[in-house]
């Protein structure tokens, strides 16, 4: 999931009554929630880079083991800062004590959100790392999904917008999550309106002042309406995958594995890939309503790669793309002085698309003796 996701649920977390447990609870869930992330950095190196280290040591178990512990220690660390400062400064402080064992199980609640959030998008995530370099896949939400903004961010603003410093901060998040839904021409003006309702609904609560001493029982309202929300969409991976299976296996088409990919805020529309043997079977189903399963396209012959293919996927620059990708289609073109190969996953990439644009797609030129020329991903 995005970032702001994956703050917002262990931010709601600390509301729903976890941060009067223990000192510093709250920071604890939200660092947690964000702290396998560190592997972002490398993006800077290149995109194709990130591919490669992406969700793999940091996200894996033996990480995922360690970070809580780390960041317990760090957060023991502050908290006997902050104390010291307080007694220097003769203030009372204010607030649950520190209980290191109830903190260290709150940091595991947060650092473990972080592979199950990741976990239910179609990315992948490699749980086993650094022991096997193994891809897992929930394929049940959207990487950015505004239902999951709504509800894990409305309990967290109306307790968190006490002074106009936070005020003002939750009007900066919610305007520019608000224009990228508003602009994003994938998302139905249904859903549009739906997103505006509650945001509105959220400043009407606030302003009323009524909720103050109810943000608890809201939080956890809320927290227990998005564990039913995700249940719901992996419900409908679930049932997307069987009915294109269903549908498939009618067709004569002896089926292996099915991606139910989400749609962006579309909660009962899938597309998805269907693999056979021999075939790729892109489509599109609601997944209420089985009859409508719809083939996307004419199937797309899966093939293994030639030498000429093997030559482009040898690039050191696509290292990341080849151990990352799912559903890997080649095309290959002939130049006047060499070749042309397309190398795209179906997963992001429609089978015509030509330019080197967004995740899951690289264009390698060859020479006539297969050496690599140029590179575009």
């Amino acid at each position: 999931m995005d970032p702001l996701a994956h703050t917002l649920f262990g931010a709601t977390m600390a509301e729903a009554g976890l941060k009067h447990k223990t000192a510093l609870a709250t920071a604890t869930l939200i660092i947690g929630a964000n702290i396998p992330d560190i592997d972002g950095a490398a993006m800077l190196i290149s995109s194709d880079y990130a591919l490669l280290v992406r969700r793999g040591w940091s996200h894996g178990i033996l990480a995922l083991l360690i970070w809580p512990f780390l960041l317990t220690g760090l957060m023991l660390f502050i908290d006997r800062l902050i104390r010291k400062r307080k007694n220097r400064l003769n203030r009372t402080h204010v607030g649950p004590p520190m209980r290191p064992l109830i903190l260290l199980g709150i940091a595991f609640l947060g650092v473990w959100s972080h592979p199950f959030l990741d976990w239910l998008n179609t990315y992948g995530i490699r749980l086993l790392m650094p022991f096997s370099d193994t891809w897992f896949y929930g394929d049940t939400l959207f990487i950015i999904d505004p239902w999951f903004w709504l509800l894990a961010g409305a309990g967290v603003v109306l307790a968190r917008s006490n002074s106009w410093a936070g005020i003002s901060g939750w009007i900066v998040l919610g305007t520019a999550a608000t224009a990228l839904i508003i602009t994003a021409e994938v998302v139905p003006l249904t859903v549009k309106l739906i997103w505006l309702a509650g945001l509105a609904a959220i400043i009407i609560v606030r302003w009323s002042g009524r909720h103050s001493e109810y943000t608890q029982p809201i939080a956890l309202t809320l927290l227990a309406a998005l564990v039913f929300y995700i249940a719901l969409m992996f419900t409908g991976a679930k049932l997307t995958a069987s009915h294109a299976r269903a549908q498939l296996n009618e067709k004569g088409a002896e089926i292996i594995q099915v991606m139910a990919n989400p749609v962006p805020a579309r909660t009962f529309l899938r597309t998805g890939i269907a693999t056979s043997e021999s075939h790729y079977y892109r489509f599109e189903i609601n997944w209420m309503r089985p009859e409508s399963f719809e083939l996307i396209g004419a199937p797309i012959p899966i093939e293994e790669p030639d030498h000429i293919i093997e030559a482009a996927l040898n690039s050191p620059e696509i290292r990341g793309l080849r151990n990352w990708i799912r559903f890997p289609a080649y095309e290959v073109r002939r130049l006047d002085d060499g070749w042309k190969v397309f190398i795209r996953d179906l997963r992001y990439v429609h089978p015509e698309q030509e330019s080197a644009t967004g995740i899951g797609i690289a264009v390698v030129e060859l020479d006539d003796e297969l050496q690599v020329r140029s590179v575009r991903q």
